[in-house]
């Protein structure tokens, strides 16, 4: 029985199950709750795709050096593998073939200083098979890797820019880098990369610092052939 002007009713929460009775107020609302929608669960914000890596290599401040360095993989289905990660196109991809975590191993011959390293990742194309946590590891070798970042992916469709550099933004100087995919979407168990780069920082000249050639035009004519 309704008193002091309340009127009681049934009300249906999220979830279609018919619960006890609810006192709401004259006007409709639930008296003592807060609104309806507190029961509605949100879900985490997509990551957004960074811009395309020749943007970068336009603006003349970095090269990209992935051609010095030896590749290898933990795993990959034939046909689909490093060739298929450094060939300029993005409808191919590295495929892995076996248990997690999926390994890529970059390995140059001397130290080397390394800014950015950019992925690409296509959650509309590969769904389960997309990577959703990633580790990025520097060293000398396999055996003093140590972690430097460590990304949580949220279906990226695009280019994921990772910033190689110390707190004072300082790029890395490494032998080794190594990508560790730590687990895929909707709990897959293998995962595809599309593309990635590595980026150096250009050494400004010692004889004197220049206009940097960013125009099309001067990109053709920048170094000696």
């Amino acid at each position: 029985m309704s008193t002091d002007g309340e009127r009681t009713s049934r009300v249906r929460l999220h979830g279609g199950k018919d619960n006890s009775l609810i006192p709401q107020s004259p006007n409709g609302g639930r008296k003592g709750f807060l609104p309806q929608n507190i029961f509605k669960m949100t879900t985490p914000n997509k990551t957004p795709p960074g811009a395309d890596p020749k943007q970068l290599e336009r603006t003349g401040t970095v090269r990209e050096i992935g051609s010095q360095a030896v590749w290898s993989l933990s795993s990959c289905k034939p046909g689909f593998g490093v060739d298929q990660l450094r060939d300029d196109n993005l409808e191919t991809y590295w495929q892995s073939d076996g248990s997690q975590p999926h390994l890529v191993n970059i390995q140059f011959r001397r130290k080397t200083t390394v800014k950015t390293l950019c992925i690409y990742a296509d959650y509309k194309s590969d769904e389960s098979y997309t990577p959703s946590k990633i580790s990025v590891r520097v060293g000398n070798n396999f055996h003093n890797l140590q972690e430097i970042r460590q990304l949580e992916l949220v279906e990226p469709s695009g280019w994921i820019h990772v910033p190689l550099t110390d707190n004072h933004k300082k790029p890395t100087r490494t032998f080794m880098i190594q990508i560790a995919v730590l687990a895929n979407h909707q709990n897959g168990r293998d995962t595809h990369m599309r593309q990635i780069k590595i980026y150096t920082p250009v050494e400004e000249s010692s004889i004197g610092k220049f206009p940097r050639c960013t125009t099309i035009d001067f990109m053709m004519y920048r170094s000696i052939r």
